[in-house]
């Protein structure tokens, strides 16, 4: 695959396979200090967790993601966020009432069906040729792979993106 070559190898598919992105998302957010770095990328600069992942995945594989097919945008925007955004309203109120607080743990289990689906609706458009991805070239870094790294404008920002790239293969 040269770098602007969008079909993979039948090699590279085979390791994209024999990695799944829900387990690569697992692995990734429960390394040190992942999490808070995801969440402030999404919480501070807007950026989807759900696609950082995606993104860093290919990024480990060699690969630059094409756009974010519009069914998976669509499914985080009418599904995952608005369960985020009710999970998120109802901390206050889950700490004081237990009902709501048992009410809360469903919608953040749904919440992480949801963010299941969308990755895993991911991995097989990945696996299409026509998903559009490139090859990275000698020498790119992750910054070449996120089409919104200009959005990373604060120290903080790039902290975290610092942060995420060295837990990507951690030694």
């Amino acid at each position: 695959m040269t770098p602007d070559s969008t079909e993979l190898p039948a090699a590279l598919r085979a390791r994209l396979a024999a990695d799944p992105l829900w387990d690569f998302a697992l692995a990734l957010y429960a390394r040190p200090g992942a999490e808070a770095a995801c969440l402030h990328l999404q919480d501070d600069a807007g950026v989807e967790v759900i696609e950082l992942l995606w993104r860093l995945w290919l990024f480990r594989h060699g690969l630059a993601a094409g756009p974010m097919p519009d069914a998976v945008a669509r499914w985080q925007a009418e599904v995952t966020a608005p369960l985020r955004r009710l999970r998120r309203s109802l901390k206050a109120e889950a700490a004081e009432r237990e009902g709501v607080a048992a009410l809360r743990q469903r919608l953040k289990a749904a919440e992480l069906d949801a963010e299941r689906e969308a990755l895993v609706r991911l991995e097989t458009h990945s696996l299409d040729d026509s998903a559009g991805h490139r090859s990275l070239a000698t020498g790119d870094d992750l910054q070449d792979a996120l089409p919104f790294h200009s959005r990373l404008t604060k120290a903080s920002h790039l902290s975290a993106l610092g942060r995420l790239n060295g837990q990507l293969d951690p030694s």
